[in-house]
């Protein structure tokens, strides 16, 4: 019969193993009694959405980056809204926010629904319901001043949540913008997905982090969209136990990279390189959201101009350049932009007032 310490050794034993399999299947940091495991793991569902996704998607990342198409506006976008000429009667609130249900505030001239215009069929709508309201033909000027879109970081970095997107931002930047990685983050399971409709396909795209940032290897940076999620999850207690693997490539990122003998061999790129979105007609309540996206423009697509003569409108905005000014060469004291793009005023000269220059095109 076996004694007792044999049949302690053989609990504790079972126990031990019974841990060390929880340990390995929960993560280190699950290291309480719970059979469930805390943390940031990838589900099985996304493991396997992963592993079937491209590993360079051809779309927008560093060094190729491209603009977003045509902004329509919605509810929580923050608005600059006054009067071009800078002496009218027309008052407006300046900046305001577009409200939940989609308007904006005019003032004496009652509000307005903007959700769904572009900025350019906001400025018409503003303007018909100022003529509307007894008063002259107005030009107004409507700016972006925040736009609403977001993107989120989630998962082991030090400050989840969501950010605002800007347009330029690259898969680093939310990272490192949202505090950068935890010390229980997993660098082989970092990803970015995008959002899309719930009968569609999933867009997963595993990033290569430690080849963003060791390597200057820009095939993962993707250039980040409104609505994306970077997601990093927690480090298995088996990726603990591998220790020896902490400064080897991914699996999924394991590619030949080799060093430039001359580092100024390599040539200037412009940073946005891929083709910009055509411009879209108004939609109606129909066609909203329905945009595609990025397309080149065809120069075969492009409809001339009709060649009649334009008739002057007084209610047109005027051509704000003197004549004197347009002819003349600039003068020595000019306001010349400096290499930051600012403008110095400490020596400009002021000019005086002069009377608006309308401009009627001749035949061609």
């Amino acid at each position: 019969m076996p004694t007792a310490l044999t049949t302690a050794l053989r609990c504790s034993t079972s126990t031990g193993l019974a841990i060390g399999l929880m340990m390995i299947s929960c993560g280190c940091s699950s290291l309480g009694l719970s059979l469930f495991p805390t943390g940031h793991f990838l589900t099985k569902q996304a493991d396997e959405v992963l592993a079937q996704s491209p590993r360079g998607a051809d779309i927008a990342r560093e060094l190729s980056m491209d603009v977003e198409p045509v902004h329509y506006l919605q509810p929580g976008d923050t608005l600059l809204i006054e009067p071009i000429e800078l002496d009218s009667e027309v008052r407006i609130p300046a900046d305001q926010k577009v409200l939940a249900d989609g308007s904006v505030d005019l003032g004496k001239y009652g509000r307005v629904v903007v959700a769904g215009l572009t900025i350019e069929g906001a400025e018409s709508l503003i303007e018909s319901t100022i003529v509307h309201s007894g008063e002259k033909a107005t030009a107004v000027n409507v700016r972006m001043l925040d736009p609403i879109h977001r993107y989120y970081v989630l998962g082991e970095v030090n400050s989840p949540g969501s950010y605002p997107l800007e347009g330029h931002e690259s898969v680093l930047d939310g990272i490192l913008a949202a505090g950068g990685l935890t010390s229980a983050a997993s660098p082989c399971k970092i990803l970015l997905a995008r959002p899309t409709d719930p009968d569609s396909c999933r867009v997963t795209l595993p990033v290569c982090y430690r080849e963003i940032t060791q390597l200057g290897d820009t095939s993962t940076n993707y250039q980040l969209k409104p609505g994306d999620r970077i997601f990093v999850a927690t480090r298995s207690c088996y990726e603990d136990m591998m220790f020896w693997r902490a400064n080897e490539t991914c699996d999924r990122c394991c590619k030949c990279q080799s060093a430039c003998m001359d580092p100024r061999m390599i040539p200037d790129v412009n940073p946005m390189g891929r083709v910009i979105p055509t411009a879209s007609p108004q939609p109606g309540p129909a066609s909203l959201g329905a945009e595609s996206g990025m397309t080149p423009i065809k120069p075969e697509s492009i409809t001339p101009m009709d060649p009649s003569p334009i008739k002057a409108d007084p209610a047109a905005v005027p051509l704000r350049l003197p004549a004197a000014e347009a002819a003349e060469p600039a003068a020595a004291d000019a306001i010349v932009p400096s290499a930051d793009g600012e403008l110095d005023f400490d020596n400009s000269q002021p000019i005086g007032r002069f009377a608006p220059m309308w401009v009627t095109p001749s035949n061609p």
